[in-house]
């Protein structure tokens, strides 16, 4: 297993000789697993260090995927449960009648909500980042000083960005590795920059549990912060070229 900078920078030319590869797993994952399996890196879902003091990221270039940059429950204490009652809609996923809330919004304008006739979007503040809708009414937030910690305590390493073309899909996907670069310091200012021009997305995906005691009780399953792959990059001051 590489090691060292240097090793990955060897290991990961040849790669790139190769040409096209096929996927080793399908679906969007399906470029990361690749590629760590031709490195000889153990797949594991630990936010740390992949090598050294590297994590490793890859992804596809032109892509218009989506990668989750964190997630992190919105305030005040029991918005999400209010965001669905509020704006949810029946689901064929439930035997009955209770409310789910699926939906991708951004700073860029509002996002309908299935039939419900409401739209919700994200307002962008000096020092939040909130959910209003159609009535600029607000539902949940964020500080900007929370957002800032949790994203510096999450983004702390020092990151190798594989890009790829692709070609094919599912089972069938290939992959053409051909550069890669280091990548560091986590921008906050661009952060909320790519936010306000709605390039940076924000995921809801509230439901409810589905049986036990918790039966018909909301569940959030991960209030998401997402970007598209061929931007993460841009969330770093330091963008180094190395192969």
């Amino acid at each position: 297993m590489i090691q060292t900078l240097n090793e990955f920078i060897s290991e990961y030319k040849k790669i790139c000789d190769v040409g096209w590869v096929r996927t080793h797993r399908a679906g969007p994952t399906g470029i990361g697993k690749t590629l760590e399996d031709l490195l000889g890196i153990q797949e594991n879902n630990i936010d740390g260090p992949d090598f050294g003091d590297y994590e490793l990221k890859s992804c596809r270039l032109g892509s218009n995927s989506m990668l989750t940059i964190f997630t992190k429950t919105p305030q005040p204490r029991g918005a999400i449960n209010t965001l669905r009652i509020t704006f949810g809609y029946s689901s064929d996923a439930y035997d009955n009648e209770e409310k789910v809330l699926h939906v991708t919004l951004s700073a860029a304008g509002f996002t309908s909500i299935a039939n419900t006739g409401h739209s919700l979007k994200i307002s962008c503040s000096p020092t939040q980042i909130s959910i209003i809708d159609e009535t600029k009414t607000e539902y949940a937030y964020w500080t900007r000083t929370e957002l800032k910690t949790a994203f510096e305590r999450k983004y702390k390493n020092t990151f190798i960005y594989a890009k790829a073309y692709a070609q094919g899909s599912g089972r069938d996907e290939e992959f053409k590795f051909v550069e890669a670069y280091e990548v560091s310091g986590f921008n906050y200012d661009s952060f909320v920059a790519l936010l306000e021009q709605g390039k940076i997305y924000v995921d809801l995906r509230i439901g409810q549990y589905h049986g036990g005691l918790k039966d018909g009780q909301t569940h959030d399953h991960g209030t998401a912060f997402r970007i598209k792959e061929n931007d993460h990059s841009l969330l770093f001051k330091n963008n180094n070229r190395i192969v």
